[in-house]
């Protein structure tokens, strides 16, 4: 019996149990975190055992990891969900084999195409007093009173700064005395039928989702150093759909951006111009692609399938440089609109701040030297930090988020509202809670003391 199998029996006889109230379901192995990315190219899990956490250095270890070619889904939305379905479970079962444990729930990842970032502002009276952890519930209550769009789902409550009498940049505001308190939240949003039909999909492999996290913070998480988010950063994830952008201020995540271009237009393109299948396209970008050109790339020949199935049709062969010049442009392009949609949003951006790219499509060559051109801003290659011991498969930036979902769940940022609730329902006006410590969003004071 495979594992898929034996975790729907599982499933199905717990709930039995359970709605016969006889005995306790059997417990599932407590401590351990799953993620899964949800991409165009791959669909990727890892999986993190209870002694997996480095707490001194804030690393993990992942025990399993599992990934497929991706069927079914595109930027995040699911098409075919029977396919996609399918291709979850399968790279769940290869975590699991490797892990040498059986999984019931996993937080999803979904890229930034599905998701919108949104900035709100509040602020409380405080009548002249220090203030206290029920002035910051009041705060954050207020700020959700504002949490009003329609068809669409929040699953992010991300703090970016507090202020006390207009004074900003505080990190700790309890115990500062002043007349009034302010916060300001990003919500980051997903459509309600996007989020739906994820966790249909994700039901249908007979996992549960315990969160979906945007794929741009994962991935930022993931990559990015302390002082990179002091200081300022874009981190810019380029998946195979999809180029998303997250912009770091003064240590918090201010804004997610993303443009619906991703590596796979880059391997259309080239099928078209080389008159190549997909499948050769794909190959020719790794092995030879590149995005700058070289000093003998006009003497340098590549050779691609033709399509079709003549079995005497003779490879085609071209230089280099026409390889480069069909690649170039598309990069190109996509920095030029990314640079554009980033303007455009007003997001404050520091003029030192540097770019870290990552993601499957940042491993092509010459990327990173068109980004310094295009931005004007000093630019690096980012990958999986402090997750060492991985396969050089797994190992890479194409990974960044699925690594990205197991930091964020052990070390932050944490949403000022607890998964579970946010999870549970859209949040509204007539959810947002009341002034006290009583309400079950005044968990919310949770996150404060861990991380404020």
């Amino acid at each position: 019996m495979s594992r898929l199998e034996d975790r729907k029996l599982a499933r199905d006889l717990s709930r039995d149990v359970m709605s016969r109230d006889v005995v306790k379901p059997v417990a599932v192995t407590p401590g351990l975190v799953a993620s899964l990315d949800l991409g165009a190219s791959k669909i990727g899990c890892f999986i993190m055992k209870p002694d997996g956490a480095r707490a001194a250095d804030q690393s993990v270890r992942v025990a399993g990891a599992g990934y497929v070619q991706s069927k079914g889904i595109r930027a995040g939305a699911i098409l075919d969900m029977e396919a996609a379905s399918t291709a979850i479970a399968q790279a769940v079962e290869r975590a699991e084999a490797m892990a040498n444990v059986s999984i019931q729930g996993v937080r999803v990842t979904v890229p930034g195409a599905q998701t919108a970032s949104h900035r709100v502002s509040a602020s409380v009276s405080l009548g002249l007093k220090p203030v206290s952890d029920t002035d910051l519930n009041r705060a954050i209550a207020s700020g959700l009173a504002q949490v009003r769009f329609q068809g669409r789902r929040t699953i992010h409550l991300l703090p970016v700064s507090w202020s006390v009498d207009e004074q900003s940049g505080v990190r700790d505001p309890r115990n500062l005395t002043g007349r009034t308190l302010g916060l300001e939240l990003l919500v980051v949003t997903i459509d309600e039928n996007v989020f739906n039909n994820i966790i249909q999909c994700v039901n249908m492999a007979h996992l549960e989702v315990q969160a979906i996290v945007s794929a741009p913070l994962a991935a930022a998480v993931s990559v990015l150093e302390h002082d990179e988010k002091e200081l300022g950063c874009i981190c810019i994830d380029m998946g195979a759909s999809c180029t998303t952008a997250s912009v770091f201020y003064n240590g918090a995540l201010v804004h997610i951006d993303c443009l619906n271009v991703g590596g796979a237009h880059v391997t259309a393109d080239i099928a078209r111009g080389l008159s190549t299948t997909l499948a050769g396209a794909e190959r020719i970008k790794t092995l030879h692609g590149t995005a700058i050109a070289s000093s003998h790339e006009d003497r340098e020949t590549v050779e691609a399938p033709p399509r079709g199935d003549d079995p005497g049709a003779a490879p085609i062969v071209v230089a280099r440089s026409i390889l480069k010049g069909v690649i170039a442009p598309r990069v190109e392009e996509t920095f030029e609109l990314l640079k554009e949609k980033l303007k455009a949003s007003g997001v404050p951006v520091d003029p030192g701040a540097g770019i870290v790219l990552t993601g499957g499509a940042s491993q092509l060559a010459g990327v990173r030297e068109l980004a310094v051109r295009v931005f004007d801003r000093p630019v690096r290659l980012g990958k999986p930090r402090r997750v060492p011991h991985l396969a050089d498969a797994a190992a890479g930036p194409a990974f960044s988020a699925c690594s990205g979902v197991i930091l964020r769940t052990l070390y932050g940022p944490r949403d000022v509202v607890p998964v579970k609730k946010i999870m549970a329902a859209r949040l509204s006006p007539r959810d947002a809670p009341q002034t006290g410590q009583g309400n079950p969003l005044g968990r919310a004071l949770d996150w404060l003391r861990q991380n404020l």
